[in-house]
């Protein structure tokens, strides 16, 4: 999987650090010290992500790479991790070719209680109930990260973006459909935006959304 965000680069012992605004263990499912590789400048770099505290990590460049963009200044990343996503696919009987269904509609989900605003969202995608959902991904309550989102929208054969697009509060044109990320204290809050509207399974169909509580978006293909 591949994440786009904006960070600065700035320069340490033995290399280079980046941070990352999300959390590795709600999006990654990976511990400890992780292999990846980044674009940078229109450089490919290897790099490794190093854990800090609570699954939040620093990305460290080693001076060995050729790392020649500027310091302390803003730049666009996208970081890719291998391996980072949960499998629950292998016996779908839906793929990308042969999905449950063509998302050309959506109707909002109500979830019948807190924590389940990442199952109602695959759900009103799918066009599934929430306990059909919940049992796919194997989560209750505060348990859906967007690693798992992502792995149950492959089982039901729901084609999306490779990329996790970070905007952090900045201004952003969505697609016409996406899973949308807003940060809720210590959770994510996930909705759906489908054709200009905005589908919350807490507050119903919305029509206009404040853009600086967005935290990032995955496109859905439809």
């Amino acid at each position: 999987m591949r994440y786009f965000f904006e960070s600065k680069l700035e320069k340490s012992e033995g290399g280079y650090v980046i941070q990352i605004p999300f959390n590795i263990w709600e999006v990654c499912k990976q511990r400890d010290v992780i292999q990846a590789d980044l674009v940078l400048d229109n450089k490919i770099i290897e790099c490794e992500l190093l854990p800090q505290e609570k699954g939040k990590y620093e990305i460290h460049i080693s001076n060995a790479e050729p790392v020649t963009a500027e310091l302390d200044v803003p730049h666009k990343i996208l970081l890719h991790v291998n391996g980072s996503l949960i499998r629950m696919d292998q016996n779908s009987p839906y793929s990308f070719e042969h999905p449950i269904r063509k998302i050309d509609s959506m109707n909002v989900i109500i979830q019948p209680e807190d924590g389940l605003c990442g199952q109602s969202c695959v759900a009103m995608l799918a066009g599934v109930t929430i306990a059909e959902v919940i049992s796919v991904m194997d989560c209750r309550e505060w348990q859906a990260t967007m690693g798992r989102v992502i792995s149950a929208l492959n089982y039901y054969g729901i084609d999306h973006s490779d990329i996790i697009v970070y905007t952090e509060g900045r201004e952003a044109v969505l697609p016409k459909c996406c899973i949308m990320m807003e940060k809720m204290g210590r959770f994510c809050h996930y909705l759906v935006h489908y054709d200009g509207k905005f589908y919350d399974s807490n507050l119903g169909v919305l029509t206009e959304y404040d853009m600086s509580k967005l935290l990032g978006y995955l496109e859905i293909k439809c």
